[in-house]
């Protein structure tokens, strides 16, 4: 029985997996986190999916109790910004759409055509989001969607997979914070922390690390091994030589630079989505957080330099970009062949990675976490156990790349060879098809990406209707329908959206009432 685990790296991959054991098996699993003092984590600012409240519910930690701690605020959404045409944008909302006859309100839509706008005919969120509203009143109340949300803070020790209806909101973070906070988190459970620079990984005769040696506190042994090392990968590619499958020639984005950029919200205001707005060569992201908005120019170093990429992001954040250092990143874009092999779990962007165009790489290491508990090993004999592992972490990264490359094929921005030469790329296997089948029937459950990875239908519908570069027909049978419900239905959503709009707070106000919350019980 495996009963002690070292993780090197910290960083949010590192603290996270220390946090969630810990909060899983106590005492019974001794967990040691080895971490440099030289080697900084890489996010400037995280956007995650709705489903990492589930993360912090397994901790017993509430909104309060971290939010504040990380300058967090709420995430309803993605705004895509030009990636039709210039000026023109679009929600990627976390909201299902309604259905009506048995049949998806997207369907209605794309047959009544109310006006040019799927996400705000079809999506409160949408409307919240133009708005710069918060999901929550004052007094804490939540938007509610429809029947069986849950707060955050009910949803007790459960994994995504419980996770049946769509929460309206996601969290925006600072990445360094949430791993400070967990630091904090794991040692007061009894994590030994070890701040050092590892030196050496030993094999032994089975192929198992035996131990990693550190420059200043000796030998750390353990049963099993988890890689938070990012991009370099030290112990599963780097020692192991496990093979890394390179997902470039379908999604070339490589490179980014990053500020970290001073932000009042009284001034601004404070939109609850984090942005991707097209440029030449790839999108910029925008994630607001309290005090400071995180921004990075993502995009392919065929198309553009890194010279080049920080000018274009400084003159997109316009003077306030003055005198910030800029932080230029390289990715390794793709997975690990296997992200367990042995003793050795790799988590992170040390088992792979995608460009961040929807937010995945949290997902990426949440899931990880929680199908490391759900496989953990009793020893060498749990050989299917890793295959079973490995099977679905490969599944949820190669799903997710398929999402991601169809954002580049549906976009109907076509004015350089960047955004030409995405439509002509190499596809993963199966995509091309999957788009011809779209073009008469939205996406479902039978004709998207057959195994879990963390986008429905309706995020598929959600780009394709948005972006606009797909001849999508309406379904012929809606013609032989009555079409009042719907009609009616595309009327509500417009009406409650209104009325939201007109009680909910502003997220800037609501964010700054979390903060003096907490500054005075503090």
């Amino acid at each position: 029985m495996s009963k002690s685990v070292v993780i090197v790296g910290g960083g949010t991959a590192g603290w996270m997996t220390a946090s969630y054991l810990k909060a899983a098996f106590g005492d019974r699993l001794a967990v040691t986190l080895v971490e440099s003092r030289n080697v900084p984590t890489i996010g400037v600012g995280e956007a995650s999916f709705s489903t990492i409240r589930h993360f912090f519910a397994y901790l017993g930690l509430e909104e309060s109790d971290w939010m504040p701690e990380c300058h967090a605020t709420y995430k309803l959404g993605i705004r895509y910004d030009n990636w039709r045409a210039e000026g023109h944008h679009f929600y990627h909302p976390f909201e299902r759409p309604r259905t009506v006859e048995g049949v998806s309100l997207a369907d209605w839509w794309l047959r009544k055509k109310p006006s040019a706008d799927y996400d705000r005919d079809c999506s409160v969120i949408a409307a919240l989001c133009e708005a710069k509203s918060s999901p929550r009143q004052f007094e804490g109340g939540l938007l509610t969607l429809g029947a069986g949300e849950q707060d955050p803070a009910a949803v007790g020790r459960s994994t995504m997979a419980q996770q049946t209806t769509q929460f309206p909101y996601a969290y925006q973070f600072d990445a360094t914070l949430l791993a400070k906070l967990l630091t904090g988190y794991g040692t007061d459970r009894g994590v030994r922390h070890v701040l050092d620079d590892v030196v050496d990984v030993a094999v032994d005769e089975h192929g198992d690390i035996s131990h990693v040696r550190t420059k200043e506190s000796g030998d750390l042994s353990g049963d099993l091994f988890v890689d938070c090392t990012g991009f370099r990968s030290l112990l599963l590619n780097k020692k192991l030589g496990v093979p890394f499958l390179s997902y470039q020639d379908t999604l070339p984005n490589d490179s980014a630079v990053a500020l970290r950029v001073p932000m009042e919200m009284a001034d601004q205001g404070m939109g609850p989505y984090t942005r991707a707005s097209a440029q030449a060569a790839g999108w910029i992201w925008t994630i607001p957080l309290y005090g400071r908005t995180g921004t990075g120019y993502v995009y392919a170093s065929d198309y553009c330099t890194p010279e080049e990429a920080e000018r274009t992001l400084r003159a997109y954040v316009g003077p306030a970009a003055e005198d910030l250092e800029a932080n230029h990143i390289r990715m390794r874009i793709g997975r690990s062949e296997n992200s367990w092999v042995n003793n050795c779990v790799a988590i992170g962007l040390s088992s792979g990675f995608v460009e961040p165009l929807e937010s995945t790489g949290i997902f990426f290491i949440q899931n990880a976490i929680e199908q490391l508990v759900k496989h953990f090993p009793g020893g060498r004999e749990d050989e299917q156990l890793r295959v079973s592992y490995n099977r679905q972490v490969a599944h949820v990264m190669d799903g997710v790349r398929e999402f991601l490359v169809l954002h580049y094929v549906a976009a109907k921005r076509n004015d350089n060879a960047y955004w030409r030469d995405a439509k002509t790329r190499t596809m993963p296997d199966a995509l091309a098809g999957r788009i011809e089948q779209w073009k008469v029937k939205l996406p479902d459950e039978d004709t998207i990406f057959p195994y879990y990875h963390g986008f429905e239908p309706y995020s598929y519908t959600a780009m394709i209707l948005g972006l606009g570069g797909l001849d999508v027909q309406p379904l012929p049978g809606l013609a032989l329908m009555d079409d009042i419900a719907a009609v009616k239905e595309l009327q509500l959503v417009r009406d409650q959206a209104r009325s939201l709009v007109e009680t909910l707070p502003s997220h800037a106000d609501y964010i700054a009432h979390v903060h003096r919350r907490r500054t005075a019980s503090a």
